[in-house]
């Protein structure tokens, strides 16, 4: 029997939320904001996409094995999860490598420009880069405080609402 296309939604929303609320607190962690097709109403996102604003120096191991986590989860539904990064600058850096050993020549298929440079950082500039505006100014900002920049589907406003106020249950 196949779900439908509501409780695929409901299942990256909450998925997405317990992401956020694992990474929250990483050391190194600056936003945390959401872009994509869950800040619309669109019934049958394909994935989760999810801006996260790292210091320069922010060791990214544990957001990684986080974002390697929530990418099989949404895998599992037949969905994809993306964990984009920026630097403070508000430049877009690449993307958490889905990789659970990430380093120079461990993978050939690499598509890095600079594989193994930085530990989990996937620059993979051929294949996406954010348009600017996006990356300094995010659809919906959820972490340090929630921020939105258009109207927001009432599935996701209560999330926010709930993450807003501390608690991580709908």
């Amino acid at each position: 029997m196949q779900k439908d296309d509501s409780d695929i939604r409901a299942f990256l929303l909450a998925e997405t939320f317990r992401f956020i609320d694992r990474v929250a607190a990483l050391p190194g962690i600056k936003r945390i904001a959401l872009i994509g097709s869950l800040t619309t109403s669109k019934p049958d996102p394909k994935d989760a996409d999810i801006l996260v604003t790292v210091e320069d120096d922010a060791d990214l191991t544990a957001l990684a094995a986080a974002g390697r986590r929530l990418k099989g989860l949404a895998q599992s539904k037949n969905k994809g999860a993306d964990i984009f990064l920026a630097n403070p600058s508000g430049e877009y850096i690449g993307r958490i490598c889905h990789w659970r050993e990430c380093g120079p020549g461990i993978r050939a298929s690499c598509d890095a420009h600079h594989c193994g440079r930085r530990h989990f950082l996937h620059d993979d500039f051929n294949d996406i880069r954010l348009d600017a505006g996006v990356v300094r100014e995010p659809t919906v900002e959820v972490w340090p405080k929630v921020v939105c920049r258009q109207l927001v589907p009432s599935d996701l406003q209560a999330y926010l609402s709930s993450f807003e106020s501390g608690r991580d249950e709908v």
